[in-house]
């Protein structure tokens, strides 16, 4: 990779910070997505616009690849008998243990979850009401038991022929980051949602796309555009602070990934700039690619990334040699999507394998996604970030854009 693995795990978190007020913070978005500002980068140079201005901003030939997961409902709001109040918050499904079956179950499934106030909750089951066609449905709530990191194996039954899916909707509340200071309202249903979102199973946005609006989509393709799009599912460890003085003690969540043949195969056939649409859609598309290299290199966990394998395996692979061995693994298997996990971290030193340049947010100080951002464009994060907090752009998940292309790709 070209940096040793022991130097990149003893970077030092408190060089990725700046001092970021609450009144930067975006605590609502703008009436209209397209409205947001927009800083763009490119080798050393910064311009700013609006972000109506990607239809003349993107060319026609260029790949932007998108994250379609759909934020669920995840935050649950149950009482006990005594009258304690206990919140749930469904992280990812334990059985059945894929997202789509679990979400089309009816009746009862389980779920790994975080709960708030647990020491309230120590036997029992918990239930909450809602109604439904002029019915009244209780969702009732059986903790099984503790996993490590601090979640609970959580198993759901409900008395009504809905799907869990169903269920959340009608039950749970959308779960907007905890840094927004506020309990989510009626309008962050559709504003904290993606227009293209489709796959359920994140419990955040991937909010470098909430600025796309259909009428902008729709011009793209008309220009030539090329749009892709997998899944991610974002999970909570996406608001986990960095705790550690080093990188090298931070641990990254799994998160879960679906790709389609399709995709695997224009990356393949790669001619022009491939552009991410947010740091969700990236470690997505660099995760596939170390994917290809295991497949290459004969592993048999292919479909998994650990947080630092990356930095441990051959690098000498080209980008078309990694999505061949990839093609050659859906011919084989029939399939036509990819279901991997990835906890890759990407970190100053890392050398992009797939994408040109990425659209992304304004992000925390001392977070992995920050790091991301400057394995991108090096130590210009700095004049990126002093760039937009001096011209007043709007920070973290309802804030503005940039347009970052990767610095000194080979």
């Amino acid at each position: 990779m070209g940096t040793g693995l022991n130097e990149l795990k003893n970077i030092r978190i408190e060089e990725y910070s700046y001092e970021l007020s609450e009144g930067r913070i975006a605590r609502f978005p703008l009436a209209n997505r397209e409205s947001s500002k927009l800083l763009m980068y490119e080798e050393g140079e910064i311009k700013e616009g609006v972000f109506s201005d990607v239809r003349r901003v993107l060319k026609p030939g260029q790949t932007l690849i998108f994250n379609n997961t759909k934020v669920i409902h995840a935050r649950l709001f149950f009482q006990k008998e005594t009258g304690a109040h206990i919140e749930v918050f469904c992280l990812e499904p334990f059985q059945p243990a894929d997202y789509a079956r679990n979400f089309a179950t009816s009746g009862s499934c389980e779920w790994s979850c975080m709960v708030g106030n647990l020491k309230k909750w120590k036997e029992g089951a918990i239930s909450c009401m809602f109604d439904w066609q002029g019915k009244q449905v209780t969702l009732q709530a059986v903790k099984l038991e503790a996993k490590a990191g601090g979640e609970v194996i959580v198993r759901f039954s409900w008395n009504a022929d809905l799907s869990f899916s169903e269920v959340l909707e009608h039950c749970g509340k959308i779960p907007i980051p905890p840094y927004l200071n506020r309990e989510s309202e009626e309008s962050d249903k559709i504003r904290y949602q993606t227009v293209y979102s489709k796959n359920e199973g994140s419990v955040a946005a991937p909010t470098a796309g909430l600025h796309f609006t259909d009428a902008i989509l729709k011009d793209l393709r008309l220009q030539g555009v090329n749009i892709e799009e997998l899944t991610l599912h974002v999970g909570a460890g996406t608001f986990r602070p960095v705790k550690a003085e080093t990188i090298g003690g931070h641990d990254m969540h799994t998160e879960h990934i679906v790709v389609p043949r399709k995709l695997v195969l224009s990356l393949r056939d790669k001619r022009a700039e491939v552009i991410a649409v947010g740091t969700t859609s990236v470690r997505t598309l660099e995760s596939l690619y170390w994917m290809g290299v295991k497949l290459l290199e004969g592993y048999t966990d292919f479909n998994s990334v650990k947080q630092w394998e990356c930095y441990d395996l051959p690098a000498h692979y080209t980008l078309g040699q990694a999505m061949e061995a990839l093609a050659g693994w859906f011919e084989r298997s029939g399939e036509e999507w990819l279901k991997a996990s990835t906890t890759i971290i990407i970190l100053p030193g890392y050398r992009y394998r797939v994408i040109d340049a990425m659209f992304t947010n304004f992000h925390q100080p001392q977070s992995t996604l920050l790091l991301l951002v400057a394995a991108a464009i090096g130590e210009d994060w700095k004049r990126v970030y002093a760039y937009a907090l001096a011209h007043d752009f709007r920070f973290l998940s309802y804030g503005d854009s940039s347009l970052l292309r990767i610095r000194n790709k080979k």
